[in-house]
């Protein structure tokens, strides 16, 4: 059995990931299951974040990646809407690229300008101003990303098409 395609939008909150995952699955001609940091959190539940943020969103993120990587194994692609935060998972990073090192994985950075950020921030109302540049304090700058996609230049739509044809080159 071949195996799934596994693409990572990475980028702090409010770059446009979901926005990109949303676009990606409806222009895709390529079904794919949609994981996120957000959905997984759910798992946790509001007590335990409130115990031990760090802990329990580190396990469920981890999680996530291990589940992702089950479903390419069984065939499935897989977008993960995610962060790469040092302070998530230490050696975070290494970490990805050890449990995906077997599987077809595309890391997409996702760059939005930190100020387009905040203020996309203060418009969802469900984060706090800061956020993403907190976020991108804890970021490994080691990163090596396949490709980029720039979402205060380009709609979801474009990015979306961008990164299909990236993983999904015409032959």
């Amino acid at each position: 059995m071949n195996k799934g395609k596994i693409v990572f939008l990475c980028g702090p909150t409010s770059t446009g990931k979901t926005s990109i995952v949303d676009a990606m699955q409806d222009i895709s001609e390529e079904f794919f299951y949609a994981i996120a940091n957000d959905l997984v959190a759910q798992m946790v539940g509001e007590k335990y974040y409130r115990i031990d943020f760090l802990k329990y969103q580190g396990k469920a993120v981890y999680y996530m990646y291990h589940m992702a990587k089950l479903l390419s194994d069984m065939g499935e692609n897989v977008l993960i809407d995610g962060t790469m935060q040092e302070e998530q998972i230490q050696n975070h990073y290494e970490t990805v690229m050890e449990i995906f090192k077997e599987s077809p994985l595309t890391l997409v950075e996702v760059f939005c300008p930190l100020e387009i950020c905040r203020e996309r921030n203060l418009a969802r109302g469900d984060r706090w101003e800061m956020q993403s540049a907190e976020q991108m304090k804890n970021w490994n700058p080691n990163v090596k990303y396949d490709i980029r996609v720039e979402t205060h230049l380009h709609s979801p739509t474009e990015c979306a098409a961008e990164i299909l044809q990236y993983v999904f080159p015409a032959i």
